[in-house]
């Protein structure tokens, strides 16, 4: 089969599976990317081993669909269940990027179910471009219809977030986590020198993780925002190198630290996170840890963790805003992220692979693949 006909036959697979709403794979194997088309992909897993998928664009018009699964290889279309014109809608759906719908988590908490997402607030005196703040909306179930628990975004921090990713700590307290971004956010670093000098860009811009307490209720928060990671400041940081690929391939004058996700594992907070231009080749994930779910964060040695593999002969780039579920088993721990293929052109797909903390503490995400793979182990 020459190459057009395999990007025919892919993109025919794919449509085929959005148009339905289910696509059945292999029952003992699968392979990468499930034909979901969405981006920044959320998996929430509830009880009766049931998972549902939220992520950015795929059917969805002004706010956010999804998908449910039992196996995690076999995914059926919800529909939209979040709208941004429910009765408390706070955002701005004719703002730019079409209101800017973007990263919805959901997660399970006292008999309801808590959507946070970013999106542009109409409250924009200033006029400007990137106006993205977070929500939370509510729903009975995990389809939906959810409904923002308020007029107003979660809080305002004075600068455009994105991002939302929320842990409940064994502690009892709630912490928040986003990115707030590069608009705006000229930052003086060794590489800024670099791209200046060379007569690349003028300014580089950065996007940095924060994370701070939330009210019990999801009002507001507590305290103030704590930097928890950024772009590094030297050139000769080991983190420099793959961090900065936006800029040193000429690609855009941004560095990113977004998409964070965290989780516990063996008294280690792990935060995942993906840096560079997402719409870019260079989106790749790395991870850093910690003792305190408010930092200090360390970058690991081995990052990054996930990145593209067509220098290695393979199809597959823009690997990147990963979260994290489980196996119906409950044994396998999955990394669910976004990707493009060769096949699948600027469409971002979903990949789901297997990731392991070795006893050294280290992660470690065994992707991207594009080959069959196990189904993850049920009961």
């Amino acid at each position: 089969m020459n190459k057009a006909i395999k990007t025919t036959v892919a993109f025919f697979l794919l449509a085929f599976a959005n148009n339905s709403g289910t696509f059945a794979q292999s029952q003992s194997t699968f392979k990468n990317p499930l034909p979901v088309s969405f981006g920044d992909p959320y998996v929430l897993k509830v009880k009766g081993n049931k998972y549902y998928m939220y992520g950015t664009g795929g059917m969805a018009k002004n706010g956010f669909a999804a998908y449910s699964s039992t196996d995690l290889v076999n995914w059926k279309n919800e529909g939209q269940v979040f709208y941004a014109g429910n009765r408390n809608g706070w955002s701005d759906s004719t703002a730019a990027w079409n209101g800017a719908y973007w990263a919805p988590e959901v997660y399970e908490y006292k008999g309801k179910f808590y959507m946070f997402y970013s999106a542009q607030w109409k409250d924009n005196p200033g006029k400007d471009l990137e106006n993205f703040r977070i929500g939370v909306a509510v729903a009975d179930n995990p389809t939906g219809p959810f409904i923002d628990l308020s007029t107003k975004p979660v809080f305002d921090p004075g600068y455009p977030i994105i991002d939302a990713n929320v842990l409940f700590d064994p502690s009892g307290k709630i912490y928040l986590y986003y990115s707030r971004c590069c608009y705006k956010h000229s930052v003086e670093s060794d590489v800024a020198s670099w791209a200046k000098e060379k007569g690349w860009f003028e300014n580089i811009e950065e996007s940095w993780v924060y994370g701070v307490e939330l009210k019990p209720d999801f009002s507001g928060v507590i305290g103030e925002p704590v930097l928890l990671l950024r772009p590094p400041v030297k050139m000769d940081d080991k983190q420099a190198e793959w961090e900065s690929r936006s800029v040193t391939s000429k690609e855009v004058n941004r560095r990113w630290t977004e998409g964070s996700v965290i989780f516990k594992k063996s008294g280690t907070y792990y935060m995942m996170y993906s840096a560079n231009y997402f719409g870019g080749k260079n989106y790749a994930v790395g991870y850093a840890t910690s003792k305190s779910p408010l930092g200090p964060f360390v970058k690991a040695a081995n990052n990054p963790v996930l990145q593209k593999n067509t220098d290695k002969g393979g199809a597959v780039t823009g690997t990147g805003h990963n979260s994290i579920t489980y196996s119906p088993d409950g044994k396998e721990m999955l990394c669910v992220y976004h990707a493009r293929t060769l096949a699948t052109g600027d469409e971002r797909v979903v990949f789901i692979d297997r990731m392991k903390i070795l006893k050294d503490g280290k992660l470690v995400v065994e992707g991207p693949t594009t080959t069959p793979q196990l189904v993850p182990k049920r009961k």
